[in-house]
């Protein structure tokens, strides 16, 4: 499996636990928006398709074999006009 599917299946993982238990489950996508490589680490922007405001950091430490995880809600998104 690669990294990337790895990185993708912590996230659906996560979000199938935190789901409400008394809701059916909706089908929703999950997706890689940005990915970096450096020094044998990648790290991994992810996010779904549910339209709950959450995003994802999944990161992958290649000198320990380690996965680090994320979870961000996002309150707002304002247009700030430049000098």
């Amino acid at each position: 499996m690669t990294k990337s599917q790895t990185a993708l299946n912590i996230v659906k993982s996560y979000v199938l636990e935190h789901l409400d238990k008394s809701d059916n489950i909706p089908d929703f996508d999950v997706y890689v928006v940005w990915s970096c490589y450096i020094l044998g680490n990648v790290k991994f922007l992810i996010s779904t398709s549910l339209l709950d405001g959450m995003y994802y950091e999944v990161t992958f430490n290649g000198q320990k074999n380690e996965w680090y995880f994320d979870a961000y809600k996002k309150f707002e998104n304002r247009y700030i006009k430049g000098e």
